[in-house]
């Protein structure tokens, strides 16, 4: 069982009257990537910070390996920090640059360039020693900036959107790369950003918050298949929502239809809100149809086409490699683990 490195315990934080933070509670546990994922306004940042030591919580309590750290300043909380502007020093190497730390911590001169080296090696840059930052691309700079972060050896690493700067290909690039990273060290990455695909492409865990408040705690699979509320259905990629009518165990009603699920545990009869995602879709001849309607758009992803297929009810939106043309009927078949159902009272 993995051992927890770090509690929140009820942190609030307010602007101004303006609460920020609304009693958040998270317990992180050692070794993990943990993603703080959410929009803009919704508090990660801020949650970030204060774990860095940045900012104080306006209410509750930080621990780290078990000591309450709120009133420990930054430089002495085993936490490092790589930013969206990686903040390097222009007027330093790469070598120096790296270097930095080790030498304010008055580190023995003799090991430090083993120690660069090394972190030169880990992040895919051996050799860049002597070269000037203002030479680098922007995905060089950001190694760098991991490099420098690492080299003081942190028992946490906190990444506040480290990628926002990037292009996509290269985003791209670096996601797998951080992850490599992390495994590599060993030790714990906590990311902030807004990307719910960065989020579901790197993370052990993530932590969905909005308005200052944490929405869902899970797996990349259980948040995007599993989601608790209507805010991490919708913000978690595209999902059609309907209401319906949970009939009994396993077994619910939506636009007139009978579906075979696999929820449980709801009153019988209570209203409930489906959560479809539109790759789950099959499309059918008519006959075969749970469900009956025309195509009324196409839009060609790259990837996929989008649909928009009209049916008595609503529309519903599906992503299907097949080309259709406008106005075929076509029918919409869903096995029963591509129904999810959620409370009403769980509707964002």
């Amino acid at each position: 069982m993995s051992k927890e490195l770090i509690r929140f315990e009820n942190i609030v934080k307010d602007y101004d009257g303006q609460l920020v933070l609304k009693g958040i509670n998270l317990s992180i546990e050692e070794n993990a990537f943990v993603t703080l994922l959410g929009p803009s306004g919704s508090g990660k940042t801020t949650l970030l910070r204060i774990l860095g030591g940045f900012l104080e919580a306006s209410e509750g309590k930080v621990f780290f390996d078990e000591v309450e750290i709120s009133q420990t300043p930054a430089y002495k909380r085993e936490i490092n920090t790589v930013f969206q502007k990686y903040a390097l020093f222009p007027h330093m190497n790469v070598y120096e640059n790296i270097a930095f730390g080790l030498k304010i911590k008055k580190e023995d001169k003799s090991v430090i360039p083993a120690k660069v080296e090394k972190m030169l090696r880990l992040v895919g840059l051996s050799g860049y020693e002597k070269r000037e930052i203002d030479t680098l691309s922007g995905g060089q700079q950001q190694r760098i900036a991991i490099a420098r972060a690492l080299i003081n050896e942190p028992k946490v690493l906190l990444l506040d959107e480290p990628l926002g700067a990037l292009d996509l290909r290269l985003r791209k690039e670096m996601q797998l790369e951080l992850k490599k990273i992390q495994k590599e060290v060993g030790i714990t990455f906590i990311y902030v950003t807004h990307d719910q695909e960065e989020a579901l492409t790197m993370s052990d865990e993530i932590v969905v918050l909005n308005n200052g408040e944490i929405q869902q705690i899970g797996s990349p699979s259980d948040i995007y298949n599993e989601p608790e509320n209507e805010f991490v259905a919708r913000f978690i990629g595209d999902s059609n929502i309907v209401p319906g009518i949970m009939l009994d165990d396993y077994a619910v009603v939506f636009d007139d239809h009978q579906f075979v699920c696999v929820d449980y545990g709801f009153e019988d009869n209570e209203p409930v809100e489906i959560v479809i995602r539109p790759e789950d879709f099959d499309i059918v001849s008519v006959a075969k149809g749970q469900l009956k309607g025309v195509v009324t758009s196409i839009i060609f992803k790259g990837v996929h086409n989008e649909i928009t297929v009209k049916t008595d009810k609503r529309d519903y939106i599906v992503h299907t490699i097949k080309n259709f043309e406008l106005d075929k009927e076509v029918g919409l078949f869903l096995e029963p683990e591509d129904i999810h159902v959620m409370s009403e009272m769980s509707a964002y």
